[in-house]
């Protein structure tokens, strides 16, 4: 599991004073992104091979609230990891208290930059799939 930390903005809010829903995606691919780190793999690096990750399914379940100036965390584990494709998990959860603001699923395929579906090559691969057998380690 990767954690990051972060804290709400006010932008990052609505009308009615809380997160508006379409920030928890971003908050997804922020913990996407330091996973990959985490593991050693970077983005500019694959795309400058022509490597990218478009998400082909994305789920989110708001369970409670955020609201501005909450400091959050978002947790990241991979459910799989495959040369063809990344599955994560997300939790956000509000450091305050604990509570779970939402939970979420993204699902990445590998294609060159045309979209064709391609494997990641093996000095990738062995990085995410070592720090992905750690997630399952912790479970």
């Amino acid at each position: 599991m990767v954690e990051i930390r972060d804290r709400v903005r006010f932008v990052e809010t609505d009308a009615m004073g809380v997160v508006h829903h379409a920030n928890y995606l971003r908050w997804f691919e922020m913990g996407r992104v330091a996973y990959l780190k985490e593991a050693d793999v970077y983005l500019n690096p694959l795309m400058e091979e022509g490597i990218v990750f478009p998400i082909t399914d994305v789920s989110c379940k708001y369970r409670s609230s955020g609201r501005f100036d909450d400091e959050i965390a978002i947790e990241t584990t991979a459910e799989a990891i495959t040369p063809v494709k990344m599955v994560f998990n997300y939790t956000v959860r509000r450091l305050a208290d604990g509570v779970v603001l939402a939970t979420g699923r993204t699902q990445n395929v590998f294609t060159n930059k045309e979209g064709k579906i391609i494997r990641l090559p093996a000095k990738y691969y062995d990085k995410l799939s070592q720090l992905a057998a750690l997630d399952k380690v912790e479970c």
